[in-house]
């Protein structure tokens, strides 16, 4: 019989204002309450659907998710599909708090505002999304195919091209109701050179221009990025959970392999990856005992 191990709290939604550390990249947002008042420099529209209807362009900004977070809203609409993107940051951060800087216009920066409905706020589902949504947009960019790295890393060969850090909670919206909202931060590497990734300390980065060999657009690519958020997005807003469920399953390239699986709670876990999803991960161990992981409790699975 499987034995379904569950998380004391799967997540902990604070007022976005000061989210309280959570799981899957939620975190402490320290300033988000301020109200914004910083234009954006252009605005980009790609006839999307659900995901970047409206694209506000910044030359620089401390973190585009800091900004996301702090908007205020007359409506959901207001908020919900939103993408922010600058073409710098002097602060931009991943999980655990993890700098994340890069030369002015070598990356895409940007954020997405979701509203989501309950049953797509969780944040297994959330990360998978977009991180299966930037393997394809990888693939018609670059050409090459990029693997999941549980949770929230896209690697192409072995080497880190994308990062996902998202944060959720409850802010001001309609007449200073609360609205929950999430936000999606994604860092793609665009066209660092290998020399800066050594300059930096990082041999285990890599760029879409190092791979493909040749110079990307900023606004190409991040239309190619927000094109296929918006397809996921819309396929998971139509009940199409399973479709995504499976591409995100088959770029992290762990079913049927040997797995060890840490906990948050520093619990580890070894065993053959029998089936994932949103709901559960199996792990058949060396008693043949098969676990039934809550994806929300894992904080890495490597592949032995």
């Amino acid at each position: 019989m499987a034995k379904l191990i569950l998380p004391a709290i799967v997540s902990r939604v604070q007022p976005v204002s000061g989210c309280t550390l959570g799981l899957w990249g939620f975190r402490r947002n320290p300033g988000a309450s301020a109200r914004m008042t910083i234009a954006p420099v252009e605005q980009w529209q790609f006839g999307t659907t659900c995901v970047g209807r409206r694209v506000h362009v910044y030359e620089e900004l401390t973190s585009t998710n800091t900004l996301a977070a702090g908007l205020p809203a007359s409506s959901p609409d207001d908020l919900d599909g939103l993408v922010i993107l600058a073409r710098h940051q002097t602060a931009g951060r991943g999980r655990f708090g993890r700098t994340w800087r890069s030369r002015p216009g070598s990356s895409v920066l940007m954020s997405v505002v979701l509203v989501p409905p309950p049953d797509l706020r969780r944040p297994s589902i959330l990360t998978a999304w977009a991180a299966v949504a930037v393997g394809e947009a990888v693939r018609e960019l670059a050409g090459v195919q990029a693997r999941i790295k549980w949770p929230n890393d896209l690697l192409i060969r072995g080497k880190k091209v994308c990062g996902i850090l998202i944060e959720q909670g409850v802010g001001a919206g309609v007449a200073n109701r609360p609205l929950f909202r999430t936000v999606v931060g994604i860092g793609l590497n665009l066209n660092q050179t290998a020399a800066e990734f050594a300059a930096a300390g990082l041999p285990d980065a890599t760029s879409l221009g190092t791979e493909a060999g040749v110079e990307f657009d900023l606004r190409t690519a991040a239309n190619a990025l927000i094109q296929h958020l918006d397809t996921e997005y819309c396929r998971l807003l139509d009940g199409e959970r399973v479709a995504v469920e499976a591409d995100w399953k088959w770029r992290t390239g762990l079913l049927g392999r040997q797995v060890v699986v840490e906990l948050t709670d520093g619990t580890r876990i070894a065993g053959r990856m029998r089936e994932m999803g949103f709901d559960g991960l199996e792990v058949k161990d060396s008693d043949g005992q098969v676990r039934v992981i809550v994806p929300e409790t894992v904080e890495h699975v490597t592949a032995e």
